[in-house]
């Protein structure tokens, strides 16, 4: 099947590879010519596992090719997957301006049928503005050429985003024509080789899915924070009761990881654009504004501990003039994106009062860098080499690489033995008998044997 990608982003890019890898010719298309002109020799903007790998060999192959010339992409194509950016706006609503200015383009240059597909996350509505901006552009011609509006929300997560993809747990249709449907279905084919996870709905149902599914994530994340503070305050262990709740065969143990707050492209965004749509149409989503706000003040929890600390020598200034090491800068581990991520909530307020900081990230460290420049000092190579002198140890990241360090190194390293983990990955009891002073979410002195 002939296919044209629209955006050249996270989602964009790996669709696109991955419609190549099964066998269809893509054309990704960007109006970023240096970002297309890299692409061309095999220079992923992202950070993706395994995405390179399949970008070069089906270039290679002539089955994925690079270009910002949209009329030839969409002339040439059936499917048109619109995939770029829906930022919120000031009001927290999803800004459509360049999915609409991209179906105004299909319209412009189709000469015959076509599935436009909105695969970038919208609000409920949006393939009616679509469908609209098309038509429009093809009334401007006088011509009457038959289209048709999918929605096909993505579910990736950065890290697995080509195992997501070539292995979903769900593939959703959002389609109101029974032909398209089908050629929908037989795209998405290849992927249900083992079990058919494809969902077949209408338009509006597969708009709103996507927001919901983000939404219950966040409010699993958001709802165990809660109960990770509460944890502290009554001596509780919250990792017993994550097993003792997540053993719950309605429940589960998926997203029930307390820390220091969720970030990324997705959770943040599709949140406040839901309780956006909902204001729209006269909804109190009480319970999603509940969730941001826990989140926004969950950033805060491991500074207050960095604080609360080092107040005990310092209560007027506690943290100026300390040096901080900071593990982990993007918002989850795998990835270098650093969008809402925690990282920059907890060192702009260490930067605010007088700390020093150094920071470690196997991938994020050249977009940290867009963001705090010389404020900070890096390594993406060795985890130990900002710990000399550092006056405490912060764990923001959850990294394989910070699992299981050399903690004998890191004794040595500090000024004293203290670690602040916002992830909660040592075991309390153990971090004791090593000698270090362990401070984690919601967990307490005693310390639960985790298994």
């Amino acid at each position: 099947m002939k296919i044209c990608v629209i955006g050249t982003g996270y989602v964009g890019l790996v669709a696109g590879t991955c419609f190549a890898e099964s066998g269809n010719t893509v054309i990704c298309v960007d109006v970023n010519r240096e970002k297309i002109e890299g692409l061309k020799e095999g220079i992923i903007p992202i950070y993706e596992p395994g995405l390179k790998e399949l970008v070069l060999r089906n270039s290679a192959e002539g089955r994925l090719s690079f270009t910002t010339d949209l009329a030839a992409a969409v002339k040439a194509s059936l499917v048109n997957f619109i995939a770029v950016g829906t930022p919120p706006g000031e009001d927290g609503s999803a800004d459509l301006q360049h999915v609409i200015a991209v179906a105004r383009e299909i319209g412009r240059h189709m000469e015959g049928f076509k599935i436009v597909v909105d695969k970038s996350t919208v609000p409920v509505g949006t393939a009616d503005k679509v469908r609209q901006a098309v038509q429009e552009e093809l009334d401007a011609r006088g011509v009457g050429i038959e289209f048709d509006v999918v929605s096909n929300p993505e579910f990736l997560k950065e890290g697995a985003a080509i195992d997501d993809f070539m292995k979903p747990d769900r593939v959703v249709i959002g389609a109101d024509n029974v032909r398209t449907a089908e050629i929908m279905k037989e795209l998405y084919s290849p992927f249900m080789r083992k079990t058919n996870r494809l969902i077949v709905m209408d338009v509006r149902s597969a708009e709103m899915t996507k927001y919901a599914a983000n939404a219950m994530l966040a409010t699993r994340i958001s709802f165990m924070n809660q109960i990770a503070n509460l944890c502290e305050r009554m001596n509780a262990d919250v990792s017993a009761v994550r097993e003792g709740i997540g053993s719950d065969s309605r429940i589960g143990y998926d997203f029930l990881f307390p820390g220091v707050g969720y970030g990324g492209s997705c959770f943040p965004k599709d949140v406040k654009a839901l309780v956006k749509t909902a204001e729209e149409c006269g909804y109190d989503f009480a319970l999603l504004k509940a969730v941001e706000e826990v989140n926004e003040r969950q950033k805060s929890v491991l500074t207050e501990k960095l604080i609360a600390y080092f107040s005990r020598e310092n209560a007027t200034a506690p943290l100026a003039g300390r040096t901080i090491a900071v593990w982990g800068l993007s918002f989850k581990p795998r990835t270098d994106d650093m969008r809402e991520a925690p990282s920059v909530v907890i060192i702009s307020r260490l930067l605010e009062m007088g700390a020093t900081v150094r920071a470690h990230d196997p991938e994020a460290v050249r977009e940290a860098r867009k963001i705090f420049g010389d404020r900070i000092t890096y390594s993406g190579s060795s985890q130990y080499d900002i710990l000399s002198g550092a006056d405490a140890l912060a764990i923001v990241t959850e990294w394989n690489e910070y699992r299981n360090p050399d903690f004998d190194r890191i004794r040595e390293s500090l000024t004293r033995p203290v670690i602040f983990d916002g992830r909660n990955l040592y075991n309390v009891r153990r971090m004791k008998e090593i000698g270090f002073e362990y401070f984690s979410i919601g967990r307490n002195a005693a310390g639960f044997v985790e298994k």
